[in-house]
């Protein structure tokens, strides 16, 4: 599987990106206090199968997995960071709740991949600084995607604007490759040594996802199974793009 994507792989990766930008925007207006997660994966299934694409994540399973996931969306709530499942949650969205969406879409075989946070209604000042801090460091890392760059630049570059806020660095987790499959080589972690690892080149595509908490860096795998959530029960947040590098510099592709 090559990592430098074709012509026609980058033309059905915007349209894939485009599509799951669109789908995540409608997602995000339906987080409100009363509203049922499941209802979010069921909308979020119907918007991806409607005009023909496929949910990426159902069914997904990863090498080690013992079972496929079962959701077309990744719901995690508060202490949940990441792959929350969502087709049979009972989890009702409160006040105060932090929520994190996280989709993916196959559109004629080419995959993208994005994430947001979501304060619903009255948050603390932490939370609300903790969640705009982790959309500037994927920002951050977005810069440093750059051909001649390497992995390590882009981590070093999430860490190094994160480190004055004192925030937990989720590091067992991290970003990856992506377009012809969910992950592909090579891993993009947040963190990382300016000039280590993969040197990115022009067609490349990856996913770039910072995740942070109020607390320590450590997880596991919550009661569901599958949300991977924070060890000490703080909140934890996620933002997540995919993009493209080029001659020109990163583009984004999960946008409108």
């Amino acid at each position: 599987m090559s990592l430098i994507k074709t012509p026609e792989d980058i033309e059905k990766l915007r349209e894939s990106g485009k599509r799951l930008a669109f789908i995540l925007d409608k997602i995000t207006e339906m987080v409100r206090v009363g509203v049922a997660v499941k209802d979010l994966n069921e909308e979020a299934h119907r918007l991806m199968t409607r005009g023909g694409d496929k949910p990426a994540f159902l069914g997904y399973k990863p090498s080690g997995a013992p079972k496929g996931f079962p959701s077309s969306l990744c719901v995690s709530i508060n202490d949940g960071l990441v792959h929350g499942e969502s087709s049979k949650s009972d989890y009702v969205i409160n006040e105060g709740d932090v929520v994190k969406i996280d989709g993916g879409l196959n559109h004629k075989g080419r995959f993208t991949d994005m994430a947001r946070t979501i304060a619903v209604g009255s948050v603390s000042p932490k939370v609300k600084e903790v969640i705009e801090v982790t959309k500037i460091a994927l920002q951050k890392g977005i810069e440093a995607a750059k051909v001649g760059n390497t992995v390590g630049d882009i981590g070093f570059a999430i860490e190094s604007f994160v480190a004055p806020y004192k925030f937990g660095i989720i590091r067992d987790l991290a970003g990856h490759g992506v377009g012809h499959a969910v992950h592909e080589e090579p891993l993009i972690p947040n963190f990382g040594r300016p000039g280590k690892g993969e040197k990115l080149k022009a067609g490349m595509v990856i996913a770039i996802e910072p995740m942070l908490t109020l607390g320590g860096e450590d997880i596991k795998v919550l009661e569901d199974g599958f949300t991977y959530g924070t060890e000490d029960g703080s909140i934890g947040t996620h933002f997540e793009h995919t993009i493209l590098i080029t001659e020109d510099g990163p583009e984004i592709l999960t946008k409108q």
